[in-house]
């Protein structure tokens, strides 16, 4: 009786059951992390596909990790390699590190804001990876009436919405960001919102980011893109 009330009031049947289906994997969810999608299930399937060999021997960096579906799937599909994962929220790093528990893999998770990574001393180290992926926060404010209510009423807002003025908020820190914690030819990952694709596309070109790539999604979405750091010359 209390499942049937809970959908009839417009909840998700995810956080009804406490649990979402992921990569063919089963991930603890709650109201402090975003219920994993089936265009995150292809931005997985785009990173094994294309890194191949290396992929099972490289640091990778998930920000923005949330119920850690991304890193935790990465970790598990190549268990030689390094996975670190940071979120800003301290619940949904909780949810992660249980999720991380359950699969049996092992993920290095740390809070951190991914709108200071740069001015961040904790993180003015050495580590340097060879992929940085994000699933980050691209729906602009105005974008909320054009959505199902059962998303504004119970997912967090602080994992969906940018503002309208600046929609690459994220996109552009996390970038920046890679431009000295990317090896050379190193690779950044991101699920996008399709509106926004070309004018990502530019701004990781002006960021000198080369072999760039937008990737449609099963419903023929511009959803995913990828980008190359710029290698020096030796």
């Amino acid at each position: 009786e209390e499942i049937a009330k809970r959908l009839l009031q417009g909840e998700t049947i995810q956080y009804v059951l406490g649990q979402a289906d992921f990569c063919g994997r089963t991930f603890m969810v709650n109201e402090h992390v975003l219920i994993p999608r089936p265009e995150t299930e292809e931005l997985c399937q785009w990173i094994k596909s294309t890194q191949k060999g290396r992929f099972f021997l490289c640091t990778l960096l998930d920000i923005g990790t949330g119920s850690g579906c991304i890193a935790i799937t990465l970790a598990a599909e190549m268990p030689q390699s390094e996975v670190s994962a940071w979120d800003i929220s301290a619940d949904a790093l909780a949810v992660a590190r249980e999720n991380a528990r359950r699969h049996n893999v092992h993920v290095s998770y740390e809070q951190v804001d991914a709108l200071h990574l740069t001015s961040d001393f904790c993180y003015q180290t050495s580590v340097v990876f060879d992929i940085i992926v994000s699933n980050p926060p691209y729906i602009c404010n105005k974008e909320r009436e054009t959505m199902e209510a059962n998303v504004l009423e119970h997912e967090p807002h602080s994992a969906l919405f940018v503002p309208d003025d600046d929609p690459l908020l994220f996109y552009r820190a996390i970038a920046e960001y890679g431009q000295t914690s990317l090896k050379e030819d190193g690779w950044l990952y991101f699920e996008i919102n399709p509106l926004y694709a070309e004018s990502l596309r530019d701004m990781l070109n002006m960021m000198s980011y080369h072999d760039i790539e937008i990737k449609t999604d099963a419903y023929g979405k511009q959803r995913m893109i990828r980008a190359k750091r710029f290698a020096s010359e030796k």
